[in-house]
């Protein structure tokens, strides 16, 4: 079934966005078990300062964010889709509207951290052009951690 997916811009404060990304605490620490702990850290809200929340017939099913890592580089974080929701090409769109966002405020890189349990993720990200590279700051000698970033297109150019 192909429903009509609507994705808002908005900030990590929004109801939205915080009952989604309690439901991706939850799901990770599922998944990471005894390491999710230490990536709790680095996971918060109160840097960030752009958030995304996908709809399908008015039910938040996804959400994701983008907060600035350095000059010219945002790191996507707390990408999610409900389960129920997965497979339908949200986390897609989610991060087309992130990278569409960045190259809008003139960063020309983007980078994120993913798990190395989180299979789907990273098969995700390398379909949309992530590769990966040498882990990065916080995640730096952590080998479940995998490290990926994607060079923006200036996408006003095209114009």
């Amino acid at each position: 079934m192909n429903r009509s997916i609507h994705i808002s811009r908005t900030n990590p404060e929004h109801l939205d966005f915080r009952r989604l990304i309690t439901l991706l605490d939850e799901d990770l620490s599922a998944n990471n078990g005894e390491d999710h702990a230490f990536f709790t850290q680095f996971n918060k809200t109160d840097t960030i300062k752009h958030a995304i929340v996908a709809y399908i017939d008015g039910n938040a099913v996804g959400c994701g964010a983008i907060k600035e890592y350095g000059p010219e580089i945002m790191e996507i974080k707390r990408m999610f889709v409900h389960p129920e929701f997965r497979r339908q090409g949200i986390a897609k769109k989610i991060l087309e509207q992130l990278e569409s966002w960045a190259n809008e405020l003139k960063y020309e890189t983007c980078i994120l951290e993913t798990g190395n349990k989180q299979k789907e993720a990273v098969t995700l990200y390398q379909k949309v052009g992530y590769e990966v590279i040498p882990n990065y700051g916080q995640y730096e000698n952590v080998e479940s951690s995998i490290c990926m970033q994607k060079k923006l297109k200036d996408l006003s150019s095209t114009i």
